[in-house]
């Protein structure tokens, strides 16, 4: 992940390390794991980042949520059909982890920061699979907290968070 974020911090040379933070944290696979690993790159201040993550991983959720299904149908008849059709899979794979605990099991497979888990695709599995709005979003927002925790000392470091506070 840190070669793609060394990447496109490199293509957007001269942007500032908050606004490249903040594009980075929009992108599904990235996301907020892959801004707060950007921002620690960059050397942006910890307190500084996680607002701006959380802020970018959130804006297209509710669209996500809202409007997928929709978007999904009028692929369906396009050349876009085969994409679809693996996002509906990926869904349904992490749908079978999800469906057991439901809100809970939404939850975790956001927050628990795993290759092709997250946001994006917990948004994506709850909207194909019906849950209720509130639902998703009070489990993604939980989830999103707790990938900020979890990201936050990876990407910050232990020594560096426990010394703030010491």
């Amino acid at each position: 992940m840190e070669g793609i974020i060394e990447s496109i911090v490199s293509g957007l040379g001269g942007v500032p390390a908050e606004i490249v933070v903040f594009i980075i944290s929009l992108f599904p696979i990235l996301e907020l794991r892959g801004g707060l690993i950007a921002a620690s790159l960059l050397n942006v201040d910890m307190w500084k980042a996680i607002p701006i993550c959380i802020i970018g991983n959130i804006l297209p959720i509710p669209f996500i949520l809202l409007f997928i299904e929709k978007i999904f149908d009028l692929l369906k008849n396009t050349r876009f059909v085969k994409m679809i059709n693996k996002l509906e899979e990926k869904a349904e794979k992490g749908a079978q982890k999800i469906m057991k605990h439901k809100r809970f099991g939404l939850l975790l497979f956001v927050g628990i920061p795993l290759p092709g888990t997250g946001a994006w695709t917990g948004s994506l599995v709850a909207a194909l699979f019906h849950f209720k709005l509130k639902d998703a979003c009070l489990a993604i927002l939980g989830g999103l907290v707790l990938a900020t925790v979890i990201m936050t000392f990876i990407s910050y470091g232990i020594p560096y968070i426990v010394s703030m506070f010491v």
